[in-house]
């Protein structure tokens, strides 16, 4: 018999989403350009980036050669071992800037950042395990393991980080069935409960909220970044400054302008129609995923890769959003773009298991 040429034998392990990964590829290509720009005067930081993307495509790699019953059967462990690491955080972990968010384990990581893909990965886990359980016992369970990772990221304090494992979890619940009745009911108990809330919220979460509302109250203090934002998006115009032309961020004007504020520069040295691009290119990574997420084959599938998808767009509307001044501040990466390890490795891990559940889906039932 004739043996299989090389390329054949090793594509099993290259099964990749090839529009999936086109898009991934459009949006870091992107943003490494735009970092570059970004971060001139940051010696390094590009470098490190590369090497952040070099292990984020790993990770990509790794996770899409999973096959959704193998996840399954992590679902538990890594819930629980994100768990046990946030309570480590709590106990001993590294402070910096008031936060007590990282834990040395060789090298300096975050769990919270693991936590927005243990928990869509428990909770379809859960519902897919013991779907015929009465719904209501069943929600509570679900309420339970989201409101302890929930709280110990909040107490941090993260508050961005804290909504974002939230929403990762809402989505599995409102995907498996939540009534809109109890959706209805869960909105206002929110409503209800934000004053309350406020006196609890620390002092620099309530300033961002009260910095929304009048950014021009202080604007050369609380408000100076989200003010310098919006001039340089403003300034690009339609067809923007041009690469390594934009003025705001060369000129120290926006600080977080290579993490949190990348896209003001984005915004600046390529205008309105970059803007657009890069809108059009998340509205199809969404539009995808959620395609990938109904051709699930099982409720677990479906679950986990709707729940990702929507991950990927919270984090683009609360980027933008709050770059845009529409949203207050959270410390909200942009997908895909903004310099940084751990997100950029959650994320990439998160396509993977999406290709993982493609390549699922194709497979004869």
């Amino acid at each position: 018999m004739t043996p299989l040429p090389l390329w054949r034998r090793a594509r099993p392990y290259f099964a990749v989403d090839a529009r999936l990964a086109l898009l991934v590829g459009l949006l870091v290509a992107a943003g490494l350009g735009t970092l570059y720009s970004a971060a001139l005067d940051f010696p390094g930081r590009f470098e490190l980036q590369l090497r952040n993307v070099l292990i984020a495509i790993a990770l990509m790699w790794a996770a899409a050669n999973v096959p959704p019953p193998a996840l399954m059967r992590y679902a538990a462990p890594v819930y629980g071992a994100g768990v046990a690491l946030l309570l480590a955080v709590f106990l001993f972990g590294i402070s910096r800037k008031g936060s007590q968010r990282w834990i040395w384990i060789g090298f300096e990581f975050q769990p919270s950042e693991m936590m927005k893909i243990a928990m869509p990965l428990m909770l379809a886990w859960l519902f897919h395990q013991f779907g015929a359980m009465k719904r209501t016992h069943l929600f509570m369970v679900a309420a339970l393991l989201l409101a302890v990772p929930v709280g110990l990221i909040i107490k941090q304090p993260d508050l961005g980080t804290g909504l974002l494992v939230l929403a990762a979890g809402l989505y599995v619940v409102l995907l498996a069935g939540l009534s809109w009745k109890a959706l209805a009911a869960m909105v206002l108990a929110g409503l209800a409960a934000i004053p309350l809330a406020w006196p609890l919220l620390h002092d620099y979460q309530r300033n961002r909220v009260l910095t929304l509302l009048d950014p021009e109250a202080d604007p050369l203090g609380k408000g100076f970044q989200i003010k310098q934002a919006g001039i340089a998006i403003g300034s690009g115009g339609v067809s923007g400054k041009g690469w390594l032309e934009g003025t705001q961020g060369h000129l120290g004007f926006v600080p977080e302008r290579s993490t949190d504020f990348i896209f003001s520069v984005f915004a600046e040295e390529f205008g309105l129609a970059g803007n657009l691009v890069l809108l059009v290119l998340y509205a199809l990574l969404i539009v995808r995923g959620l395609q990938i997420a109904s051709d699930a084959p099982t409720v677990f599938s479906r679950l986990l890769a709707g729940a990702i998808t929507l991950i990927f767009f919270t984090y683009a509307f609360i980027n933008l959003g709050m770059v845009s001044g529409m949203v207050p501040v959270v410390g909200v990466p942009l997908p895909f773009f903004s310099y940084g390890g751990t997100a950029l490795m959650t994320l990439g891990t998160g396509c993977g298991m999406l290709m993982s559940i493609r390549r699922a889906s194709l497979l004869p039932r």
